[in-house]
């Protein structure tokens, strides 16, 4: 066949391609990867969903073949190749992805490791219980339908969903020139978002926020930057860190384990990924800490076990990993929806909008739909109540009628030509009837049993019933307040069934970084009388004076690598490690104890190196006259913040004395207390039991009803004085006396 010049076209290449982008980018924004602000779904999410219900897969329904769910959307909604709509299908079954899955899998459809879902000839599916939130009162007509891509079907533009999916769920998508990434939220906290809005739709997204706090991920985790999500839902843009949940265990032969129980959210559905990674920076020796890696992972949860070597810190090793490592990742979010043809990127509190208007454009059309079909019901039962009380006649009409279509033009328009009729006034009554057709359809299909008088009682029944809910129905669609109150009874049903509780810690957790080398020196930890506290070197310690020193209370040497352990007046030990602690000069002030260790408003009344402890044994009195010696191994802990020892209300530890095995062994060692009415007793060391932390002591002295132990003292027996508020009392003058019994005043 031969081309005329008359028939070329001639383009413009560039314009045909900025034409042709154009069109392809809007295609694959509006009908590929971005969901709809209203139902939070992709187009093929919908499509999947839409034809599930068709096939009638509810879940109470069997579940059906993956392959059969498959084939339907491809054949009649979705023409964009089976493989991309199973995909789909299967994201929409996994609990690690959604907080409410929509697909109801039934077989291997993957799991958090990263283990692909099996071919679709071996899967089944059905809908779930949130799917149906969805989908519910489709056959209402509340959202418009559109012809599918060869007009042989028709589909819905949207589906009526009244759950907010979108922010539930959460979505991603990439798109051309522009990406979505919506977190999921918790389900509970999302209605009551929602309701706080119907309440008050100027709501501020501060408030809002009450309700909405941040993201809850199904996988669990911490977001350690919580601070930054105000700004993040105010513009909808920013990023978020989010990192794995674990725990430090005691391990086999003195070892520390780290151990995963919650993984980022970014690495849902490919755990073992970071399973690998673990094990390659052991194999590798980036990290020499690592004894060992394990996934010990089930159905009862997600256990990853990392084993320690000994002598090394788990702490320092959990920071590196989680700089090298995708335990700690960051998420971005970009909260880009699809509204009237238009991706737009909105807020927190645009997307809550967005839904609280669909569900009012939704709920109206739904009490729309049920007022007509409450009135056209009873203009029906109406018309068969009439007709009971003219049934004679309807009789008459019947018998003399040729035919149906000359009954009912009689019974709607008084027609009554050609119907014989036994009595003229019959005739003439006829001629008067003026039912609807509705009616007249109704009264033709009446059966006879409806003339039992119990039948017609129950019309008279119904009757009322309509017009009751035809002035519900009308009073909701003219009360804006009604018609909220509707809704929020539904999503509060919602809340109560979907509700669970939240996964995802909200946080600010500052980054520690990993120390990779770590030169053990000797250092002294200085603290003065206001509790300014400050670390030296061994040398300076050393070329110090007495006079440079007597400036502090307390003294405690100790190797870099160890902890000061801080003991206060309420009972309580708290943790500094020594690289925390300032390395000052002599003459430099340092820092408070009290920011150190996060004490607050506790009195601190003993230090020690957590090495020390180990080899020692505490002596504990208290105020009110109790005294225990408790072994330093009680004190082995990785933890800040610990109980030191057992109180009564209204008791305080008054003093707390570091001796070494030898000093309770000597029997010539002896406890002087003195009171704040100036009794002392003392007695020998050897009367006092050891206990667990957790033991309340025995009686040290015997006090008057407003006394109380103001200080305690361990003595050797060469000890001549000793030092109490400034005073050089002696030693001798303390009689040595049984334990429990009441002091002298003379002593002092």
């Amino acid at each position: 066949m031969s081309t005329t010049r008359d028939q070329l076209v001639q383009l413009d290449f560039a314009e045909e391609m900025k034409t042709s982008f154009r069109d392809y980018a809007l295609s694959v924004i509006l009908a590929r990867a971005l969901p709809d602000v209203r139902d939070g779904l992709k187009p093929v999410q919908r499509r999947i969903l839409y034809a599930m219900n068709e096939l009638g897969l509810d879940p109470k329904k069997p579940h059906r073949k993956s392959a059969r769910i498959v084939g339907d959307t491809m054949g009649k909604y979705h023409p964009h190749g089976d493989s991309s709509i199973y995909d789909a299908l299967v994201h929409m079954t996994e609990d690690y992805s959604l907080n409410l899955p929509l697909v109801d899998g039934h077989g291997n459809f993957g799991s958090i490791d990263g283990d692909g879902a099996a071919a679709m000839r071996y899967t089944e599916a059905r809908l779930s219980e949130s799917a149906i939130a969805l989908l519910e009162n489709l056959e209402k007509g509340l959202v418009e339908f559109m012809p599918n891509f060869d007009e042989s079907e028709n589909e819905p533009k949207v589906l009526p969903a009244t759950l907010p999916n979108l922010l539930i769920n959460g979505t991603t998508g990439i798109a051309v020139g522009m990406a979505t990434n919506i977190p999921p939220h918790n389900a509970g906290e999302v209605i009551d978002g929602v309701i706080a809005y119907l309440d008050n739709p100027s709501i501020t997204e501060e408030k809002l926020m009450k309700y909405i706090p941040g993201p809850d991920f199904p996988t669990g985790g911490i977001i350690t930057n919580c601070d930054a999500l105000p700004e993040i839902y105010r513009t909808g843009e920013g990023k978020i860190r989010v990192r794995a949940k674990t725990e430090i265990e005691n391990g086999d032969s003195g070892r520390k384990n780290i151990v995963v129980t919650e993984i980022p959210y970014t690495i849902a559905g490919n755990k073992l990924k970071l399973v690998e990674n673990l094990v390659s920076l052991m194999k590798d020796k980036a990290f020499e800490e690592i004894y060992d890696v394990r996934d010990e992972s089930s159905k009862e949860g997600i256990r990853i076990v990392i084993e320690v070597k000994k002598d090394r810190d788990p702490e320092n090793l959990l920071n590196g990993l989680l700089k090298k490592t995708c335990m700690e990742d960051t998420y971005t979010v970009n909260l880009l929806a699809v509204k009237d043809k238009q991706p737009l990127v909105f807020s927190l509190l645009g997307l809550v909008k967005e839904f609280a208007s669909f569900q009012e454009e939704l709920y109206t059309r739904e009490h729309e739909y049920l007022l007509n079909k409450a009135e056209q019901r009873l203009e029906i039962v109406g018309g068969l109540l009439r007709a009971t009380d003219i049934i004679d006649l309807i009789i008459e009409i019947l018998r003399g009628s040729s035919s149906v279509k000359q009954a009912k033009d009689c019974l709607i328009n008084g027609d009554i030509t050609d119907i014989k009729f036994k009595h003229e006034e019959s005739k003439k009554e006829a001629a008067t009837l003026n039912f609807t057709e509705r009616q007249a359809d109704a009264i033709l299909a009446m059966p006879l049993s409806k003339l039992i008088g119990l039948e017609i009682l129950k019309l008279e029944e119904e009757k009322n019933e309509l017009l009751g809910k035809i002035k519900e129905y009308k009073e909701i669609l003219a009360n804006h307040q009604k018609l909220c109150s509707v809704i929020k009874e539904r999503l509060k049903a919602y809340k109560k069934k979907f509700s669970a509780p939240r996964k995802t810690v909200l946080s600010n957790v500052e980054s520690v970084g990993y120390v990779e080398e770590f030169k053990v020196e000797d250092i002294y930890i200085l603290v003065d009388r206001f509790g300014y506290t400050k670390s030296v070197d061994a040398s300076v310690y050393g070329k110090a004076g007495e006079e440079a020193l007597k400036e502090f209370t307390h003294i405690i040497p100790m190797k870099n690598t160890d902890r000061l352990c801080v003991f206060t007046a309420e009972g309580n030990m708290m943790q500094v490690k020594a690289e925390k602690i300032p390395r000052c000069k002599l003459k430099d002030k340092g820092q408070l104890i009290h920011n150190l260790c996060k004490v607050d408003q506790q009195d601190v009344i003993f230090y020690a190196s957590y090495e020390t402890l180990f080899d020692s044994m505490l002596l504990f009195t208290t105020k009110n006259g109790f005294i225990k010696l408790v072994s330093g191994i009680e004190f082995d802990t990785n933890r800040n913040l610990m109980l030191a020892t057992k109180l009564e209300d209204g008791d305080a530890v008054v003093g707390i004395t570091l001796l070494q095995a030898a000093d309770i062994l000597a029997d010539n060692r002896k406890v002087v207390t003195i009171t704040k009415s100036g009794y002392s007793l003392g007695f020998p060391l050897k009367e006092v039991s050891e206990m667990k932390k957790t033991g309340r002591g025995v009686k040290a002295m015997t006090l008057d009803k407003n006394d109380k132990i103001d200080f305690v003292t361990v003595l050797p027996p060469e000890t001549e004085t000793f030092d109490y508020k400034g005073k050089t009392v002696q030693s001798k003058k303390i009689k040595l006396r049984a334990r429990g019994g009441k002091g002298q005043k003379a002593a002092l």
